[in-house]
């Protein structure tokens, strides 16, 4: 098995962010359903596990505009592991404010949960015995490079009453030495906190990841290919990103008209000095892919056609129309990465206008692009049929930003889409997510990723994210039910993916045992099934 082979072996998997995990306490942590939910995996025959960027969340909520790039999110801290660790008390637990279930009500979530973090803390801090301290310790002199400007720019952030860096005093805003100095001495407790949920959050993420592992199952993570405006990085790093002298960007980022959007897609995100970037060898970004792939064993990259050429938008745009195309860093940065890295477990987010360049420069680096099922059914040439795929690419049936396929199928297809989608596979579609599974299940490319939403047959209601909406977006949240490993879409995905090989250790008695209890019940092991309990 070659090196490729071994990054990307025929394998499947699904896309569930951690914040979709039921459980108490408003919102999916690390706790024991994500536990629950590897074991879910493995009993699906599944080998991946596909998550959003970890980073910690801000105005909006979204994981692809975070406070930091290097950070992870405080929020998915499982408090029930704290009283675990004698860091809380189950009292301290006892009286949420009104949280619903099916969904993370992010505004009555994050000032709870903080402050649990933060009585955590004080105790920690009281009572932590020898070893924990010393780990702590070791913690933040190894991530030093990074944690030390991350922790002061969030005690800096609760200072300034949750402002903009950009409207902070000048001296701060401007980073000047002696102000971080002052500020250093004066917020030392709540850097420290915001150190020790950092580290909070790398041994639990580290724990759940080992567990994994162990059985069997990678985990692939997402980076946003841009950094939010708001963040440390921009903050800590001015000079690699186009800002004018008071730390505003005068050119952002975003796509032209596409699919989502008839007059595109204005992220706002400051873009970088690639120019300067190239003088440091890339240095920020690799130290962003080593944490990252400390994380996860692969990395998808969100908007990979932006190192190729990005859309520049002029700072104070109305939309993304007014912007153009602007070559990107291209081959050195990949060559550099590489030089730091070895071979590259990349996957390549190119969707949307690709061109020759694009596609030459991800296949120049053995990289897998994308195929979405979903945008499969035009005229037959159309490279996401499955005909048409590759061995090296990673094929979906939907993402986080499609509506699951259920909804898809109902609210979004003309009647011409619909018959396409018929004839192709000939057959009436009675479980459109059912049938894009099984087709991406059996096709040539290495990996087939679905999202838990398409497994459990659920419709617009379930979508995660809208392109373009303002709010509610990422909130979705799954039923605990789901998890049940006696659930039919669980033996069914178990069964299709046997057939289509893509778990090798994955054994022929777990298909036996499925097709026996199918029998028992009367279910048809691979016929039409209400996913919900009775």
């Amino acid at each position: 098995m070659n090196q490729r082979e071994q990054l990307f072996p025929r394998s499947s998997g699904v896309i569930l962010h951690p914040t979709c995990l039921p459980g108490g306490h408003g919102i999916g942590d690390l706790g024991r359903a994500a536990f629950q939910f590897v074991d879910w995996l493995v009993a699906a025959g599944q080998s991946l596990w596909q998550v959003l960027p970890l980073g910690p969340t801000s105005y909006g909520d979204s994981p692809y505009q975070t406070l930091s790039a290097l950070a992870g999110n405080p929020l998915l801290i499982s408090l029930d592991a704290l009283v675990d660790a004698g860091w809380l008390a189950a009292s301290d637990l006892a009286n949420p404010p009104p949280l619903p279930n099916d969904r993370v009500d992010y505004g009555a979530v994050i000032p709870w949960k903080l402050a649990r973090l933060d009585d955590a803390w004080r105790r920690f801090r009281a009572a932590a015995d020898d070893a924990e301290l010393q780990d702590f310790t070791a913690y933040q002199q190894r991530e030093r490079a990074w944690l030390h400007d991350f922790s002061l720019f969030m005690a800096l952030k609760e200072e300034h009453a949750g402002q903009r860096w950009t409207d902070w005093p000048a001296p701060l805003r401007d980073h000047q030495p002696d102000a971080l100095a002052a500020a250093v001495e004066r917020l030392a407790d709540r850097l420290a906190a915001h150190a020790w949920r950092q580290w909070l959050f790398d041994r639990q993420w580290s724990r759940l990841r080992a567990y994994a592992n162990e059985r069997g199952v990678r985990l692939l993570g997402d980076l946003p290919i841009f950094v939010a405006h708001d963040s440390c990085d921009v903050w800590a790093r001015r000079g690699l990103f186009y800002l004018d002298d008071a730390g505003r960007p005068t050119r952002v980022a975003g796509v032209p008209p596409d699919y989502f959007s008839a007059t595109g897609q204005l992220w706002g995100n400051p873009l970088y000095n690639w120019r300067a970037m190239a003088r440091e060898d890339y240095a920020w970004w690799v130290r962003r892919l080593q944490l990252a792939l400390r994380q996860t064993d692969l990395v998808r990259i969100d908007h990979f056609r932006g190192f190729e050429a990005n859309w520049e938008i002029p700072a104070g745009a109305k939309t993304a129309v007014e912007g153009r195309w602007v070559q990107g860093p291209g081959l050195g940065f990949f060559e550099s990465l590489r030089r730091h890295l070895g071979a590259l477990p990349i996957v390549a987010e190119d969707l949307g206008v690709i061109t020759e360049a694009v596609e030459e420069l991800r296949d120049l680096f053995g990289m897998p692009g994308m195929k979405v099922l979903q945008f499969a059914w035009g005229e037959p040439r159309n490279p996401f049929q499955p005909h048409n795929h590759v061995h090296n690419c990673v094929v979906y049936s939907g993402t986080h930003d499609n509506d699951p396929t259920c909804g898809w199928w109902e609210h979004e297809c003309d009647e011409a889409t619909r018959e396409r989608l018929r004839d192709y596979v000939g057959h009436s579609v009675n479980e459109p997510a059912w049938t894009l599974i099984r087709m991406g299940l059996q096709s040539v490319a290495h990996t087939f990723v679905m999202p838990m939403q398409d497994v459990l047959s659920l419709g617009r209601e379930a979508r995660m994210n809208r392109p373009g909406a303002e709010n509610g977006n990422w909130s979705w949240r799954l039923p605990t039910w789901a998890l049940d490993l006696e659930h039919p879409a669980r033996r069914r995905l178990a069964h299709l993916t046997w057939l289509a090989r893509r778990r090798p250790d994955q054994r022929q008695s777990l298909y036996d045992e499925a097709r026996e209890k199918a029998a028992r019940d009367g279910v048809p092991l691979d016929g039409a099934e209400n996913p919900a309990p009775a």
